[in-house]
């Protein structure tokens, strides 16, 4: 039988509710609706960081972020823990990146075979946040409210010059797989193309941007007064700036209106990725994957960005469709840990082919409409605005979340989706937050962990300004390209050349011949 391709396609700070798919009443994303209308709905995934850096790097080693030391958006991901690029290349895959994964390091593939664009974000050490000084705002890269107030309509961002090379680059990669197709070879590939969209800044095109009108904006839903905020989410006012500049009701909705249109961008490089599989006629051989890093808040509970396991912030989309996948939703709590072992699933690999222990399971049994006894996922937040790793806990509809600095946090989902009423001391929950509690102290050595955290920053601070001060060469990542290879030169011949490039329209059947 032959093995499926992959291809995910990734945003980034894409809560699900943002989404036709997830419910949204406006959003206009029929790209991405139409993958959920013929695939499987996963409606409890979460990140396992609500950062950047760390949701990816666990994404890609199937490995919580303890267990591996990527911490924060400037933790060093290591060349020797494998990913599922590494696994995919082992199993017979060709494998490519285009676009983010935030790698820091001087490795910047783990394990793709290509990668082609650079990153959108620096590779170094520059972004450590300092753990001894947990209330100091870093203010060349901390969040801000200013993001906010310049909510509006640009031509060109560099997100959008970054996206737009992405997606070209990923569709690209695509027709040269169908090229291979069409002169005899069968490899199967896995492609990651991952955009920056819909991620603040929230500045929109003038076409996604008039799709949408002022007064069909959904304003936030439950947003505490600030004396009434919990101890954690008052630290993340705080270090974003939430708690000291007012924003507007004309601030707050021009910036959703931005976020829904940038959603609706990225549906369209969903759209043309799609597109590129079925134009190389791979569409029933292809499982293609929705999801993101990490969500949004966009203002519900008072809160914007990431930085917490609220459900606009832990929440992700993901869709799966494809090749052996059912139509239908899975409501089991599940993670971006799950899908290496997922792709291993697909690709024909077993647990012997793991070279480290993984923290996830397979979801094609739920993509494939089947029971799955595990719905559960875990977080942890090791990053700025915390003194204290957060940990949380997601099993069946409850939702726990502990941090040593704060009171723990219990919600019921299936009661209060809106988490608008921390149940940990509720008579009727109390033995669920003691086993929680009692859970937390088994998995997590708080204090260790906390130890290990600072010691690697003061480690990664000196680094870094070793570097800035010239030590060693940057680890930004460039593109290889040979012009003397491309199109037309002087040692081909022009009609061969020609031959090559030309990809013509394929269906099903034509791989059957």
């Amino acid at each position: 039988m032959t093995r499926p391709n992959i291809v995910v396609i990734m945003a980034d700070q894409l809560a699900p509710h943002w989404t036709g798919a997830y419910g949204h009443p406006i959003a206009k994303t029929p790209h991405i609706d139409a993958l959920a209308a013929r695939g499987m709905r996963f409606d409890a995934a979460y990140c396992n960081s609500p950062l950047c850096a760390p949701s990816r790097f666990a994404f890609m080693s199937g490995q919580l972020i303890s267990r591996i030391a990527t911490y924060d958006n400037a933790s060093e991901f290591r060349a020797s823990v494998p990913t599922f690029a590494h696994y995919l290349k082992a199993l017979g895959y060709r494998t490519c990146l285009s676009g983010k994964m935030h790698f820091v390091g001087p490795d910047q593939k783990h394990g793709f075979q290509d990668r082609v664009t650079t990153d959108i974000y620096p590779a170094d050490f520059s972004w450590t946040p300092d753990w001894e000084a947990p209330d100091e705002r870093i203010d060349k890269w901390y969040h801000n409210m200013q993001t906010v107030k310049e909510s509006g309509v640009a031509v060109a961002t560099f997100q959008t010059d970054y996206d737009d090379e992405v997606g070209f680059a990923a569709r690209r990669w695509l027709i040269d797989r169908g090229r291979e197709r069409a002169a005899g070879e069968d490899t199967p590939f896995c492609m990651v193309a991952s955009f920056i969209h819909p991620h603040d800044p929230y500045v929109a095109k003038p076409e996604w941007w008039d799709l949408y009108d002022d007064d069909e904006i959904p304003m936030p839903e439950f947003v505490p007064a600030l004396d009434e905020q919990d101890p954690f989410s008052r630290r993340v006012m705080d270090g974003i700036e939430a708690s000291v500049v007012p924003l507007s009701e004309e601030e707050v909705r021009r910036a959703r209106r931005a976020y829904l249109a940038n959603v609706s961008y990225f549906d369209s490089k969903v759209g043309a990725i799609v597109k590129a599989i079925e134009d190389i006629g791979e569409s029933d051989n292809t499982i293609i994957i929705v999801t993101a890093d990490h969500g949004d808040m966009l203002g519900e509970r008072g809160l914007w960005y990431k930085m917490n396991f609220f459900e606009h912030s832990a929440r992700v989309p993901l869709i799966m469709a494809g090749a052996g996948v059912s139509h239908g939703v899975a409501g089991n709590a599940c993670s971006l840990l799950d899908l290496l072992p997922t792709f291993i699933d697909i690709a024909g690999g077993s647990a012997a082919t793991l070279g480290e222990p993984v923290d996830g399971r397979s979801l094609m049994p739920l993509a494939r409409g089947e029971a799955d006894p595990v719905d559960e996922a875990i977080g942890e937040y090791c990053a700025e605005m915390t003194p204290y790793p957060v940990f949380m806990i997601r099993r069946g509809p409850l939702k726990y979340i502990h941090c040593d600095a704060d009171p723990p946090q219990l919600f019921d989902l299936a009661q209060d989706p809106l988490e608008t009423k921390n149940i940990a001391k509720e008579p009727a929950y109390r033995g669920a937050a003691a086993a929680f509690a009692a859970e937390v102290t088994e998995r997590w050595d708080s204090e260790e962990l906390r130890r290990n955290i600072i010691a690697t920053q003061k480690s990664r601070r000196a680094l870094h300004a070793a570097m800035e001060a010239g030590a060693g060469e940057h680890w930004d990542y460039n593109p290889p390209s040979d012009a003397s290879q491309q199109y037309v030169r002087n040692h081909m011949d022009w009609t061969v050349a020609a031959e090559h490039y030309r990809l013509n329209p394929r269906t099903p059947d034509d791989r059957k011949t």
